[in-house]
């Protein structure tokens, strides 16, 4: 952890862990909750899209097998959702060729889905590719690196085929590859939390945060089913209920301060109502809200760790 750098979306300002200023974190957080409350309020049909399990899995696997800092991998997973939502609105509102629903046997959706699905991991590798170069504490991955990758997983691609893959995804993201993802949070609200609670270990938290967050992301779907039942307290929420909760599992800081609570219960149990109490006063997110996400995700944890 005394390695770390912390990473701001709108900054990039290289202070190890415990160093930023109070009026630097002050900023930080306060750049982080309008990002997130400017998502929030701009959720799409597609917001939840691309968050499946094994994807995100492979993803997190690449980083590690690469050696690259977890955040890498955070990142690419909301370069690949915005690349791809957008890949296939303009995919599918790009007018049929004439003549082709006639020639082909298949429909014009099969025919697009067949074609990403023989591009899809160069895509997926080239967001990962296009964040490692981002990411101020990681080692780029060149095209070399790339290369041997790719191959080594079966795919045979050239140094020309992954430089048109990069270029095809960052052309698709209009160039803007500044996205928040729910690590930047986590690290930033340990940053304030170790601030104004000096005798919290939020260092050792860290790591176990590292964890955490990635079994909920993992777990994303069952999880934030279990949490929709607890706040509605309905086995069988009807469907309005549903949409209302997108926000609720599109919410990153909502994530991060429910994270750190598990964290907290796993790690130092005695001062989980104290770390609770003061997420809640960081970020204005009630206590009951953080509790019963934390709640729900011990149970799943609980429950993983019995299986």
């Amino acid at each position: 952890m005394a390695k770390r750098f912390i990473y701001s979306p709108c900054q990039s300002v290289h202070l190890k862990f415990g160093e930023a200023s109070y009026d630097l974190l002050t900023d930080f957080l306060f750049n982080l909750n309008k990002r997130n409350k400017e998502n929030l309020d701009s959720l799409s049909q597609c917001s939840g899209d691309f968050k499946e399990k094994r994807l995100m899995e492979f993803i997190f696997l690449i980083t590690k097998e690469l050696g690259l800092d977890p955040l890498v991998g955070y990142h690419a997973i909301e370069l690949l959702r915005r690349f791809m939502v957008k890949h296939l609105e303009d995919l599918f509102t790009t007018p049929t060729p004439q003549g082709a629903a006639a020639d082909e046997p298949q429909s014009y959706e099969d025919v697009v889905f067949d074609k990403l699905k023989a591009k899809f991991p160069l895509i997926v590798f080239s967001c990962i590719q296009l964040a490692s170069k981002l990411s101020l504490h990681s080692h780029m991955i060149n095209n070399n690196t790339a290369v041997r990758f790719l191959q080594s997983m079966g795919h045979s691609v050239s140094k020309q085929t992954v430089l048109e893959a990069e270029l095809m995804v960052l052309k698709g993201l209009g160039f803007r590859l500044n996205a928040t993802n729910p690590l930047m949070y986590v690290e930033i609200l340990l940053e304030v939390l170790g601030h104004n609670e000096p005798f919290i270990p939020v260092e050792r938290l860290y790591h176990l945060c590292h964890h955490v967050l990635q079994f909920v992301s993992l777990q994303r779907t069952t999880i934030y089913q279990s949490l929709l039942m607890t706040t509605t307290q309905c086995l069988s929420p009807p469907r309005e209920q549903r949409e209302k909760f997108e926000t609720v599992t599109e919410d990153c800081m909502l994530l991060a301060v429910g994270v750190i609570a598990v964290a907290t219960f796993i790690l130092c149990v005695r001062k989980w109502e104290q770390v609770v109490r003061e997420l809640s006063h960081i970020t204005g997110i009630s206590t009951k809200s953080i509790s019963d996400f934390a709640y729900v995700t011990l149970m799943h944890i609980a429950g993983a760790s019995s299986t």
